[in-house]
């Protein structure tokens, strides 16, 4: 299980299936099993439920089509692609099968078959501080985290983690030697093209304590950054 989340915002407050806008999100969800569609570690579940039809994932499991089956800790996701399946759900269900003895499946942490997290080795990363207005280290942003909250800043590392196309953002994950806790890194969510290894200067608000749910939670990242070069 992969255990750095990259990529996923939870919906707080989405539709499902025909359900009206703006509702919030079911905490569980029951149904009858239309279709069952099973990857490496995952199976996708067509559900018809009291409010309609609507795709579910969870953890792989022997799942019977007509079968009734509950879906728990239900998170919902708008226009997720799934590579492996070559298909774009409008609308899915992402939580645990109840009764398996297993964890929820959340977009971005487990859904590692369709959004491969990608990384590269980061030791001996020394990348010169960004030159401009509000420019910080890597290491200056975490300390001050509290200080620089929805605050702009300036920061100039190397993309040593990389995931695209969660929630219509790219997530990337920017270290630049300064930071000896956290891993070294900052989370940073963009809309803007990278690579893997790119040295690039980003621009973006400071945020503090984002909690993604599933136990993922981030005392501070960088949202809505431009990426230069």
């Amino acid at each position: 299980m992969i255990k750095t989340l990259w990529a996923i915002t939870l919906v707080a407050v989405t539709t499902f299936a025909g359900a009206a806008e703006n509702s919030a999100p079911p905490v569980s969800v029951k149904g009858e099993v239309l279709e069952v569609r099973d990857v490496e570690s995952y199976t996708y579940l067509r559900l018809k439920t009291q409010e309609g039809e609507t795709w579910a994932a969870v953890a792989k499991a022997p799942v019977k089509k007509g079968s009734d089956v509950t879906i728990e800790n239900v998170m919902v996701m708008d226009n997720f692609v799934s590579k492996t399946l070559k298909k774009t759900f409008k609308t899915i269900l992402f939580g645990s099968l109840a009764g398996a003895q297993s964890s929820p499946v959340a977009p971005g942490l487990g859904m590692a078959t369709s959004h491969a997290i990608n990384k590269i080795n980061v030791a001996d990363i020394h990348v010169p501080r960004a030159v401009g207005e509000n420019a910080k280290t890597v290491a200056e942003i975490v300390s001050k985290a509290v200080e620089l909250k929805d605050k702009p800043v300036l920061v100039r590392g190397k993309i040593v983690k990389y995931n695209p196309g969660i929630m219509g953002k790219n997530w990337i994950h920017l270290r630049d030697g300064s930071a000896a806790n956290t891993n070294g890194d900052i989370l940073v969510t963009t809309t803007n093209a990278a690579k893997l290894g790119d040295i690039v200067t980003v621009k973006g608000v400071v945020r503090n304590d984002k909690d993604f749910g599933s136990g993922y939670f981030y005392k501070v990242l960088i949202e809505d950054a431009a990426l230069q070069p």
